[in-house]
């Protein structure tokens, strides 16, 4: 655990799909559906992970959990998985089931997860919805914004996401929904799903997404409480053309999609957010003392055509038909812009761009370690990386590509039970953050 003043550490431990699910406002909501053979464990693609856990941090003190996860018991390509948390003040509770393919189909994947939690000191770098803000003073989280323009109490953060996946019977999934990998070591030894050439009816996993996902924040402001909540929908497809969508080696992804909250039920709002992230992979080959070495690129932007400011007699104004601070075109935390707190600034539109350094060790230190075998550790991952980014106003070049922010930072990564675990630590000129997360970035 890191302890220094300048270092804010934000663990997020346990149930790593429940983390992934709830990322998924900066991951691409639609996934290839994939099962994993180890030659570790031959012909068994049953994984299960049971892994206590603590963290602390200013806001939130000590806090004690346990998660846990099975993968491939019920169905190969199936995960369950639930996480509980508490400390003096903050608590947690979340359960979700991924990738249950629906009954007497072969392409329909249903996913639903939920959480619920309290959390001391909560922040918000929002408010420009709420209030008119005067002229000359910056919208909260705005790409000009103060890092000191934030909302910060005690509060609920409760979510629950619902998406159902359609794997296009074409390329890689021609003639099933699932894409089956071997592994030796962790490195892949079947054939890739994609990667050499670019064509969606030949190469690659095209999978189709509709999801529903729902948010409850509050305030607990005196003498009253702030509160929201969205009820939206989101509509993407994901083209992956990679040899290895849980840990690509060369190829690419593409990924569309368009969210939209109606203002049904308890919504505050109206708006639409258009959304694209595009990824390309190159791989270097092995060294002596690299297995692989591949340098990861990544693009994003997105667009809220709904976002409009309202004006007062006085100039002042504030944001109508938006998407939440925390939704739409948002930077910052464990995804993008990563020596930034999470979801540091939002706008009506946004850029961002990255570059990683991944270099797979060949040594495994804890391969020989009786008591450790049950994580399933394959290898360990040493990145560098680089990120630039920006939210704006508008959607215009002279916007985007002039004051852009920047971070950098380095990472640990291995390959456990299947799953890809990150531990980051990124600088920006705001502050130095490390973050515990599931699956890579992009």
């Amino acid at each position: 655990m890191l302890k220094m003043k300048a270092i804010k550490v934000q663990m997020s431990l346990a149930c790593f799909y429940l983390i992934s699910a709830y990322s998924a406002m900066a991951a691409p909501a639609a996934n290839v559906k994939t099962t994993i053979d180890r030659a570790e464990t031959p012909n068994n693609v049953k994984e299960k992970l049971i892994l206590p856990y603590l963290f602390s941090t200013d806001s939130m003190g000590l806090n004690l959990g346990v998660g846990g996860m099975l993968s491939g018991y019920f169905q190969d390509q199936m995960t369950i998985g639930g996480t509980v948390f508490g400390g003096e003040v903050s608590q947690g509770a979340g359960l979700g089931v991924w990738n249950f393919k629906l009954p007497k189909t072969e392409r329909f994947f249903l996913s639903a997860v939920g959480f619920l939690g309290y959390y001391p000191d909560q922040r918000a770098y929002a408010g420009g919805s709420a209030e008119f803000i005067p002229a000359g003073v910056a919208l909260p989280g705005s790409n000009s914004s103060s890092n000191q323009q934030f909302l910060e109490a005690h509060g609920s953060s409760n979510w629950l996401d619902i998406k159902l996946e359609y794997a296009l019977p074409m390329g890689a999934t021609k003639d099933k929904g699932r894409v089956e990998y071997k592994l030796a070591g962790g490195l892949l030894v079947s054939e890739p799903s994609g990667g050499k050439q670019w064509d969606p009816l030949t190469t690659g996993s095209t999978v189709m997404v509709l999801r529903q996902f729902n948010r409850y924040q509050s305030f607990e402001f005196e003498p009253q409480t702030l509160e929201g909540s969205i009820h939206a929908i989101e509509l993407g497809i994901l083209y992956d053309n990679t040899d290895f969508s849980v840990n690509p080696s060369y190829g690419s992804s593409q990924y569309l999609s368009v969210s939209r909250d109606i203002s049904w039920l308890d919504s505050d709002n109206q708006w639409t957010f258009i959304n694209l992230d595009m990824s390309k992979y190159f791989s270097f080959g092995p060294s002596d003392w690299a297995s692989q070495r591949i340098l990861a690129l990544n693009f994003w932007t997105g667009y809220s055509p709904s976002w409009e400011l309202e004006f007062d007699d006085q100039g002042g104004r504030r944001v109508i038909n938006n998407a939440p601070y925390n939704e739409g075109a948002t930077l910052g935390g464990f995804y993008r812009m990563r020596g930034f707190d999470q979801n540091r600034f939002h706008d009506k539109a946004s850029i961002y761009t990255a570059a990683e350094y991944r270099y797979t060790l060949k040594n495994n230190p804890v391969e020989d370690i009786h008591w450790l075998r049950f994580l399933r550790l394959d290898w360990f991952q040493l990145v560098g990386f680089a990120e630039a980014g920006r939210v704006a106003p508008e959607y215009t070049a002279s916007e985007l590509l002039s004051d852009l922010k920047f971070d950098y930072g380095v990472s640990l990564r291995a390959l456990t039970a299947g799953i890809v675990i990150r531990f980051d630590i990124a600088h920006s000129q705001e502050s130095t953050n490390a973050w515990v997360m599931v699956d890579h970035p992009f």
